[in-house]
């Protein structure tokens, strides 16, 4: 009998890097995820396919099902994608040892609703997926097998935005967005994807105060109380002078577009993937004119 798992994309508004140590984020799920089907088949192995957005297979392996019994079992495997999915599914197995113990094997199709290049979790809605096949804890085979925060985990069990904090127990509260200035946010696409690790290695190397971890979750907290766009460029303005005196590197408005009229931040590890700039749909003419043609607005992308 065929099953079917499916697990939404994320994006970060506040609390990037400073998550990592407990600061409160803001994170949104997105329209856009990635699914995972799994059929029985005869014989005793994984036949694993990957389909991007276009349906273009971009992965594609056969494993022996007792691959997943055994310790040290990626010798044979060179490639770092068969690596990485062979570590996590032996991860699950770990936590749940009927994973994968039965007779016959399995087809297993994922499927990306997305551009595989946007960031907007390629590796969580995969770990998330398969934590719900294999029936174990998502939090705990992200950080067994890929490591981090956890946030883009809770944005891919939830259907509405929540506020995070990274702990020993995940902490996750829904939230509501009563923002009557949406319409004036949209999400740009810097046609390039950030290395999140090297991004983090960077920020592991600066020392972080207390004081600017709360500040951040102060800012966070104070997103459920804009009722003007000002309000919320104002909090964004901040949130991004903090991040940015912390990992002391210029933050985008500063660096690519200073003559924008309106807000500019980061999202996730600066310098790459998805940013939020507000103004009207004529306003983002000026990031077309750079080159940048992936504009998606606030309510075409959160869930």
């Amino acid at each position: 009998m065929k099953q079917i798992f499916h697990s939404n994309g994320k994006l970060l508004i506040t609390g990037e890097y400073v998550v990592l140590d407990g600061a409160t984020a803001l994170t949104i799920p997105t329209k856009y995820g990635q699914s995972l089907e799994v059929e029985p088949i005869s014989g005793k192995m994984l036949q694993w396919k990957s389909l991007d957005l276009n349906g273009n297979v971009w992965f594609e392996k056969i494993f022996p099902l007792d691959i997943f019994q055994k310790k040290n079992t990626t010798e044979k495997f060179q490639d770092k994608i068969s690596t990485t999915l062979i570590k996590i599914l032996c991860e699950a197995k770990l936590e749940n040892p009927d994973f994968l113990n039965e007779t016959e094997g399995f087809k297993i199709t994922t499927r990306l609703d997305f551009p595989k290049n946007w960031g907007l979790g390629t590796s969580s809605t995969l770990i998330n997926n398969i934590a719900q096949w294999a029936k174990v804890d998502a939090f705990n085979l992200l950080k067994t097998s890929f490591g981090g925060s956890g946030y883009d985990i809770a944005a891919a069990q939830n259907d509405s935005p929540i506020f995070y904090i990274n702990s020993e127990t995940p902490k996750v509260r829904t939230v509501f967005l009563n923002w009557d200035f949406k319409d004036n946010l949209y999400f740009i696409y810097l046609n390039k994807k950030q290395d999140s690790k090297q991004g983090i290695t960077h920020y592991r190397s600066k020392e972080i105060s207390k004081k600017s971890i709360e500040r951040i979750s102060d800012i966070t907290t104070k997103m459920l109380m804009c009722y003007t766009l000002k309000d919320f460029e104002n909090l964004i303005d901040a949130h991004e002078t903090i991040v940015s005196e912390i990992i002391e590197i210029p933050t985008l408005k500063h660096s690519l577009f200073s003559d924008f009229k309106g807000s500019v931040k980061s999202l996730g590890a600066w310098g790459g993937d998805f940013i939020l700039a507000t103004g009207t749909d004529k306003d983002m003419d000026y990031f077309r004119r750079k080159g940048y043609e992936t504009i998606i607005s606030f309510n075409k992308m959160v869930k």
